[in-house]
């Protein structure tokens, strides 16, 4: 082994169960999370990464969409936590085909108050507005929310950049000019089990 093992090693939890674990083991697991956690964003980015290519019958690909969404919503002078929102409310097309709006909004959750986590979380349903009937579906599912706080903003996303946003010609931005918004869209955290303070 040598000496940079030999540290890696040394700074490794010793614990088989955490049952077992002691606070200096737990103390090497906090570091080597901090040392990770502003990696997020670039993790985030290769992911929605996944998405070019992937047209799913559709004019454009699903990263084209997604950056188009976001394009709008920036060039309305949306603010950063929407705009980011906007970018990645289909990043869950890839690991959960039938609850894509679910597996965004966890990620997102940490990061926006309830409106936009809300938003994220319920497009899905409120998208179905312009095309369930074409499949059999009740395009009105929406209106189960009918008199809900976020009714309003959810359904303004949909109809002002989600659902436009399939447009070969478009003028779309570029993943890359998107980097540096998420990278300060990740940097700071608002809730999470692992923060001190209340749980949200």
């Amino acid at each position: 082994m040598t000496q940079l093992e030999e540290t890696t090693h040394a700074q490794r939890a010793t614990f088989a169960a955490m049952s077992q674990g002691t606070q200096e083991d737990w103390g090497h697991i906090a570091t080597a999370a901090l040392e990770f956690y502003p990696g997020l964003a670039t993790r985030v980015t290769d992911h929605l990464r996944l998405l070019d290519g992937d047209f799913g019958g559709f004019a454009v690909d699903r990263l084209t969409h997604s950056l188009q969404t976001a394009t709008r919503a920036a060039r309305d002078n949306r603010d950063d936590a929407y705009v980011a929102c906007a970018l990645l409310h289909d990043i869950g097309d890839t690991l959960g085909s039938y609850n894509h709006a679910d597996v965004a909004a966890a990620v997102v959750w940490p990061f926006v108050g309830d409106d936009l986590h809300w938003m994220v979380q319920q497009h899905a349903v409120f998208q179905g507005y312009y095309f369930f009937h074409h499949l059999g579906l009740d395009r009105d599912a929406r209106d189960q929310f009918a008199g809900h706080p976020h009714y309003d903003l959810t359904a303004e996303f949909c109809e002002a950049y989600d659902q436009p946003a399939f447009d070969p010609d478009y003028p779309t931005m570029e993943l890359q000019e998107f980097e540096p918004l998420l990278e300060d869209f990740f940097s700071s955290p608002k809730r999470s089990i692992y923060k001190r303070g209340p749980a949200e």
